[in-house]
């Protein structure tokens, strides 16, 4: 059990000795109640210590949590609430902590109507009806598409990832003629770009499908799930986009934006390993280091004219032919009735 949650026990357990007023409660009172919750919580014995106990009296006693209680020691050596209404369950909400929930509320009614937060529906009602929060608009506008092809997969996606099921996806990228089935072992969802993917391992390699070129999915009762326990922010942490590749090593991409467009690219770095190896009138070269993949080069080519790859000299020579290939289809573009 994690200590939070023990020291969340602890809390509600010395707030039910401390609120009785038919029992008095002594220190080593206390801690017996405490390992008793305890035991009950872990189905094994769990020792508290004295100093444990004492330190969370005195933090009821402060401001730390918000509880300020009003914990009192009559004839040394009892311990009670001297207000007898008193609960830490009962501690008031003043008009700024209103606010804060109330605009949190706003942003998690964003995706009620998001197939996977259904079933938070009546979680954010109950919190609306709480703190009594307003109907007003939601300042906090997230970015969102509730009608793109493949969410109606995320669910089973979800569960299947929590209670770690294998899956059989029929599955048909963009280049496949036909469609395959793909035996995977969901790890992880990752949105990028307003699409969603999920990532898994498929015969001993990692993968990433998108949600909307899979037809159907089924569940493989049947085999034994192999989890790779990815951390998303370490599984990431060398790419832009989804598209790991597990053998190649991230490599230094200098580029060039000129004066117009710098600022943003300074203010929303391509990369979080992002920094700037010199500057000018003209413009600012920036440094990355990533590994090169399709989402990078979408992305870089997204600025236009107004990016330029210095290094690596591979990449350079694939931004350079596809800024030639897209100029000769404008110079051979016919368009009926131009004007």
């Amino acid at each position: 059990m994690s200590s939070n949650k023990n020291a969340l026990i602890r809390y509600k357990t010395l707030d039910k000795c401390l609120k009785n007023k038919y029992r008095k409660y002594t220190l080593e009172d206390l801690i017996d109640e405490c390992s008793e919750a305890l035991f009950e919580f872990e189905g094994k014995e769990s020792f508290v210590s004295k100093r444990t106990i004492q330190l969370d009296l005195q933090n009821m006693r402060s401001e730390k949590f918000g509880y300020e209680a009003p914990i009192e020691v009559y004839e040394r050596k009892y311990y009670h609430y001297s207000d007898p209404d008193y609960s830490i369950h009962n501690i008031s909400v003043n008009e700024s902590d209103l606010k804060a929930m109330n605009n949190a509320v706003q942003i998690l009614k964003q995706f009620k109507d998001f197939s996977m937060f259904k079933d938070m529906n009546g979680v954010i009602q109950k919190l609306e009806d709480s703190i009594h929060a307003t109907n007003q608009k939601s300042i906090i506008h997230l970015d969102k598409n509730e009608q793109l092809k493949g969410l109606e997969h995320i669910d089973i996606l979800y569960e299947s990832i929590a209670s770690k099921k294998v899956l059989e996806i029929l599955y048909k990228s963009f280049t496949a003629r036909e469609s395959s089935v793909y035996t995977v072992h969901p790890q992880l969802l990752k949105e990028f770009n307003n699409r969603w993917f999920l990532i898994c391992l498929h015969k001993q390699k990692m993968y990433n499908l998108a949600l909307d070129r899979m037809e159907s999915i089924e569940i493989a009762e049947n085999l034994p799930y192999i989890d790779k326990d990815l951390d998303g922010d370490e599984y990431f942490k060398d790419i832009v986009g989804v598209t790991v590749a597990e053998s190649m090593v991230p490599k230094n991409v200098v580029f060039w934006v000129d004066a117009h467009n710098a600022p943003y690219v300074k203010t929303k770095p391509l990369h979080r390993s992002q920094k700037i190896i010199n500057e000018s009138d003209e413009g600012t070269l920036f440094k990355i280091c990533v590994q090169i993949n399709f989402e990078l080069e979408r992305l870089l080519l997204g600025f236009g004219d107004s990016l330029v790859v210095h290094k690596p000299r591979r990449l350079r020579l694939r931004m350079e032919e596809k800024f030639i290939m897209g100029s000769k289809n404008y110079q051979n573009l016919i368009v009926p009735d131009d004007k």
